[in-house]
């Protein structure tokens, strides 16, 4: 997957999750995704949509996630895909809760907050 385009999250939720400052991730067509090995599944449902996260079934890394709110994106933890240090950051969103340490470049697009649907995507097509 090299030079591919991927997303970073430095929101607390994603920071939580990875142990880390950011999540990096990988959107792909949920239907183009293949998985092998055994996968664990845990639904998170709030008041507007339910998160379906997917495990790694013998270590249970985070491997990618979907939501019914954008259904048919996977959202793929790119640290999990081989590679990875290939890929090409083209966005950062939830900046408002970034480590202060971590510099974005000055030509990566980026949000304080979850960014409106049609400029992330054009972001990420650019």
């Amino acid at each position: 997957m090299g030079g591919g385009r991927r997303p970073s999250g430095n929101c607390h939720v994603c920071q939580r999750w990875t142990g880390s400052a950011f999540s990096v991730q990988a959107l792909v067509a949920e239907d183009r995704l293949s998985v092998t090995g055994s996968v664990v599944v845990q639904e998170i449902t709030t008041e507007d949509r339910t998160s379906t996260q997917r495990f790694c079934g013998t270590c249970h890394a985070r491997l990618y996630n979907t939501n019914t709110r954008r259904p048919g994106i996977a959202v793929v933890r790119a640290g999990t895909l081989d590679r990875s240090e290939e890929l090409d950051c083209v966005a950062h969103i939830f900046t408002a809760y970034r480590q202060r340490w971590v510099v974005i470049p000055a030509d990566v697009p980026r949000w304080p907050e979850a960014p409106p649907p049609a400029d992330f995507m054009r972001a990420l097509t650019a």
